[in-house]
């Protein structure tokens, strides 16, 4: 494990092998696994749990609920959220969770809404604004995001 010096990673829940670059903030109770790469500038806080194999490119923002399987691939500044309706200073009772699955790959800039499930293998295009579940190998483009195809498995 390689944390860099001038990051601030407050969790011991972090596989073999996984880097940590500068100015990444990660709170107590996160896990991260193995192998990982987690770019500087980004976020991930305690509700959180993130795979082996899992990169995580600059400007990411991992929110409480959200659970990243293995072998994901992050883009820069691809957008989470966990609130439907979010108001300052009021909470929800639960944040929404938002599951990532195996092999998933989301490209830069994607805004990913809460509570979705993103499919094995899916491949969401930069700049997609996804608003509902993305299933397995299907690739979404747009804004709202739509399938414009699907892999081969």
């Amino acid at each position: 494990m390689m944390i860099h010096p001038l990051s601030d990673v407050q969790s011991t829940n972090i596989g073999t092998d996984t880097r940590i670059w500068q100015f990444s903030v990660v709170l107590k109770d996160a896990v991260i696994g193995n192998n990982c790469n987690v770019c500087a500038h980004t976020l991930i806080e305690s509700d959180v749990v993130v795979g082996n194999n899992v990169t995580i490119k600059s400007g990411v923002y991992l929110w409480d609920g959200l659970r990243i399987e293995d072998d994901v691939f992050i883009g820069p500044c691809v957008a989470f959220t966990n609130d439907k309706t979010p108001r300052s200073k009021q909470y929800p009772e639960a944040f929404l969770s938002t599951t990532v699955k195996k092999g998933a790959s989301i490209g830069a800039n994607a805004t990913i809404l809460p509570g979705i499930i993103l499919g094995e293998h899916c491949m969401i295009g930069a700049g997609a604004v996804v608003t509902k579940d993305v299933p397995a190998y299907a690739v979404v483009v747009g804004n709202p995001a739509s399938i414009i195809r699907i892999l081969e498995k």
